[in-house]
């Protein structure tokens, strides 16, 4: 029987990336046939396949399925393929005592050993990922990255009908962000986290957690995580707990999603932020101009040619860095602008809020504070400063720090209706989706009816790039154009205002 061979491939494969030892391979042979509800193991004649881990996985899962041993549904394949695969994952204590002896010698060290196992212990969903479209579209604001989402398995309705059906009121863990997932085999709604692990991070006398995401969107994509249960807030001592990260980690960037509904990310009760290694476009985009920030000498403030309204801090002196961005956070806060339909609050709810990035470079720690308002108007029951109408056909959903930085994050269904459109530019289709057809004519009518199907995927490439811009033009609190900087300034006068007066 093959699933011998799959068994024996894996256990290979397993030695090969260092996960286990080879006098570790009877151990975990024994454990995967008890999984497998199988009592013996036989030598097989089978040639060894070289696939990747997570191939020789699906094929051990599709056995599984077909032996009866767990029912064909997403939750039950997503327990199992943890559990094999924490037979090859180390404790937490060795795990974390790993990553401290390489920390020792470099963070990059330590960074690349802990990346290099959530990847090798099929925790981050390598296979997965590999089915998402990315590419980078050229906009006035930089190379974009445009990734649509097909990473993430679709729930079939056997899924979806025993989560209704066995529903229960748990709260363990009490979110997919707690400490208490590692480990945690999981349960129909809540997934798999049998081969999960999670690295220490002391910061500024608490306890923090790093992991990487399971579904990475760009190099390292990792998250931090505190240890209690508790709401996002974007404070002074927020902004001080990430440039303490990026101490520990200076070739790491982070940043977090802000901690309002609207412009907050799709978690908001567990404070936490999101790091890597990658450079997005936001990072290397230009100066719009340079300002002054009153009683902060040692602090260099320009605002950003970006879509988003963004004031970049730089500095050598971190506490008068850290007083200037709070300066700033403070003043931004309680500030009203009638004419650029900024409102502070509305009664006792706050609207105006940060979303921030750290990162050191050329020795010095440079803070980009990205304004954001979530307030809402008939006209815009979503949010004034959120994706209008015109442009939910590409892009409906929060914009949270990932697309801040300039990486759209786009739905899955969006692969079958470009394909549509390039068959309706390339004139084999005389319609599209409707709330599509008007972007498609305008296509055709700007490119013309004659190209061939690499110029219509280039062509769409660099629509959906514009699209982006727009998306988040419209997420930008002070705009583009020469009233929107000038409401900016306004808003910069405030703020030395308050200075002075401080």
């Amino acid at each position: 029987m093959r699933i011998y061979q799959h068994i024996t491939d894996l256990i290979q494969k397993a030695i090969d990336v260092e996960l286990i030892e080879t006098s570790d391979q009877i151990y975990a042979r024994n454990q995967i046939l008890h999984l497998l509800q199988l009592d013996s193991f036989l030598e097989t004649t089978y040639d060894t396949e070289d696939d990747s881990i997570p191939t020789i996985l699906e094929k051990i899962i599709d056995y599984a399925v077909k032996q009866g041993v767990i029912d064909d549904v997403l939750d039950e394949k997503e327990i199992l393929s943890a559990k094999i695969m924490n037979c090859f994952v180390a404790r937490p204590s060795v795990v974390n005592h790993t990553f401290n002896e390489k920390y020792a010698q470099s963070p990059v060290d330590a960074t690349d050993y802990f990346y290099g196992l959530s990847k090798n212990s099929n925790y981050i969903q390598t296979n997965r990922i590999k089915k998402n479209i990315h590419f980078k579209a050229d906009t006035q604001y930089g190379a974009m990255d445009i990734t649509i989402n097909l990473s993430k398995p679709e729930k079939d309705p056997e899924q979806i009908k025993r989560e209704r059906s066995l529903k229960k009121n748990i709260d363990y863990p009490k979110c997919l962000l707690c400490v208490e997932n590692e480990g945690y085999v999981g349960r129909t709604g809540h997934p798999a986290r049998s081969n999960h692990r999670v690295i220490r991070v002391p910061l500024m006398g608490e306890n923090w957690y790093l992991q990487y995401s399971p579904y990475v969107y760009y190099n390292e994509h990792s998250i931090l995580l505190a240890e209690e249960h508790q709401d996002m807030k974007i404070d002074k001592e927020a902004f001080a707990r990430l440039l303490a990260f990026v101490e520990k980690f200076p070739h790491y960037f982070i940043g977090s999603n802000a901690d309002l509904p609207i412009v907050g990310g799709s978690i908001l009760s567990h404070n936490h932020y999101q790091a890597g290694r990658y450079e997005f476009a936001m990072t290397n985009t230009n100066d719009s101009f340079s300002f002054q920030l009153n009683n902060f000498e040692h602090v260099s403030a320009a605002v950003l040619k970006w879509p988003l309204s963004v004031i970049r801090l730089k500095s050598t002196h971190k506490d008068q860095l850290l007083d200037a961005a709070a300066h700033v956070l403070n003043s931004w806060k309680n500030y009203s602008d009638e004419e650029s339909n900024i409102k502070a609050f509305t009664g006792d709810t706050p609207h105006n809020t940060i979303t921030p990035i750290a990162r050191i470079r050329e020795g010095k720690y440079e803070l980009d504070l990205v304004l954001r308002n979530n307030r809402t108007t008939n006209e815009h029951p979503l949010g004034i400063f959120h994706p209008h109408a015109d442009v939910h056909h590409i892009k409906k959903e929060n914009i949270g720090l990932i697309e801040v930085m300039g990486l759209a994050v786009l739905p899955a269904r969006l692969k079958d209706e470009l394909e549509q459109i390039k068959r309706f530019l390339l004139g084999d289709m005389d319609n599209v989706n409707p709330y599509h057809q008007e972007w498609a004519n305008q296509i055709k009518v700007m490119y013309g009816e004659q190209m061939d199907a690499k110029e219509s995927d280039l062509i769409l490439e660099k629509e959906l790039g514009k699209k982006f811009s727009r998306v988040l033009e419209d997420a930008g609190v002070f705009k583009q154009h020469e009233a929107g900087k000038k409401a900016f300034k306004r808003f910069i006068e405030t703020v030395n205002q308050h200075s002075n007066r401080s």
